[in-house]
């Protein structure tokens, strides 16, 4: 991924966009990732994706198998007395 800074987005602001529209791009504050920019397109198809709906039927039978049997730690057997209430 390529990084601006905060700066770079202030001074170069059509710069980072144009980088944005082709992949997106982190935007650094004090040396830390602080944002990501993405173009309009790729933030839209992601949030589709966020929405997927799978059916129980598609579900795959490893993912079914874990959900029938669920694995409890043992650290947080105090804390079964608050599924009887």
């Amino acid at each position: 991924m390529q990084r601006f800074t905060s700066q770079d987005l202030q001074r170069n602001t059509g710069r980072v966009q144009e980088a944005a529209l082709k992949n997106p791009v982190a935007i650094s504050h004090h040396g830390r990732d602080r944002l990501v920019v993405l173009a309009a397109d790729e933030y839209d198809r992601l949030k589709r994706r966020d929405r997927l709906v799978l059916a129980i039927e598609e579900l795959p039978d490893a993912f079914i198998a874990a959900l029938q049997q669920p694995v409890h730690d043992p650290e947080m057997a105090g804390l079964d007395h608050l599924l009887d209430e």
